[in-house]
């Protein structure tokens, strides 16, 4: 039994899980995929307090052993059901069933798919969601990334570091993130950027990538050939798992507010799994914070409540 399960092993997370060990409580992180989450795919962070600039995978392997070295206890799991009892709660994934006093809930958000023709049957050959992770398979090449936000231009600007060419295409007219990265884009001399095109298929063609767009003004279509796409158009939140115990909003967000309390006694949820207005990593270690602080005085109440019935 213990004192808290996390489900989720990134910034919000491990911040939860580094609040609760240091008071002195007993931790167990399920994580199914990556240490880290969303910032490990940041190839430069420059937005952390102390760190000038640290890679999203650096800041997140250090942080994940501050933790293990404080005790937190972790796991490779994927959760897919958390019920309350009158111990606790069962928190059943795909290979192990674990219990707890309380659960936090920080498992973040994953990318969202285009929608495109073809673009299942292309993932992992040819599409990809992450510019880190499969970028540097295309060095020398000509790459696409489909998006108009901060993680777009990011990942354009990383990709031209050793790419030969790298063409940024957005449904709009322009784009939504920061003005400095606008501004590294616009000065960056082998990428391109086309505005206006709503993508509308996708198709692996030999070695290369075929997508068919149509320009949003005058509905006219065009090919464009790459080597290889990147889609960058934001997250979608997986909490299907948990709809026992918290309501979610029409988007798949943990309905919470600042105070990171759901519906569900004993049950706190953190990071950019939670309706919020700001996505980011400060915000996530914030509700990290916050969940901990909440979750350590629910469980102080149940303990003195105990020892008032003995």
């Amino acid at each position: 039994m213990y004192d808290i399960i996390i489900i989720g092993g990134g910034m919000a997370g491990m911040t939860a899980a580094l609040y609760c060990l240091r008071n002195e409580k007993k931790v167990l992180i399920l994580e199914k995929e990556t240490v880290g989450g969303q910032i490990t795919m940041s190839p430069k962070v420059e937005n952390y307090p102390s760190f000038k600039e640290i890679s999203g995978a650096e800041l997140a392997d250090r942080v994940f052993d501050q933790v293990t070295a404080l005790g937190a206890d972790f796991e490779l799991e994927n959760v897919v059901d958390v019920t309350k009892n009158e111990q606790g709660f069962i928190v059943t994934a795909e290979y192990n069933t674990y219990h707890a006093k309380s659960v936090v809930i920080a498992t973040g958000a994953k990318p969202r798919k285009l929608g495109l023709d073809g673009e299942d049957e292309c993932i992992g050959d040819g599409v990809y969601y992450c510019a880190i992770c499969d970028g540097p398979f295309y060095k020398g090449k000509n790459v696409t990334v489909i998006g108009d936000a901060n993680s777009a231009m990011q990942y354009a600007l990383m990709l031209a570091g050793y790419c030969a060419q790298v063409s940024i295409i957005t449904l709009f007219d322009r784009f939504f993130g920061e003005k400095s990265l606008e501004d590294a884009i616009r000065s960056t001399p082998n990428i391109d950027v086309t505005h206006n095109s709503n993508g509308l298929s996708v198709e692996k063609v030999e070695d290369k990538i075929n997508i068919t767009f149509e320009n949003t003004r005058d509905k006219t279509q065009f090919v464009h050939t790459t080597d290889a796409l990147f889609i960058a158009i934001g997250q979608v939140p997986d909490n299907k798992a948990f709809e026992n115990v918290v309501d979610t909003d029409e988007a798949g967000y943990v309905i919470a507010d600042e105070s990171c309390v759901t519906r569900t006694d004993g049950v706190f949820v953190a990071g950019d799994c939670r309706t919020k207005n700001i996505r980011q990593v400060a915000t996530a270690i914030g509700d990290g914070a916050t969940a901990a602080t909440a979750v350590c005085k629910y469980l102080n109440t149940l303990n003195q409540n105990a020892n008032t019935r003995t």
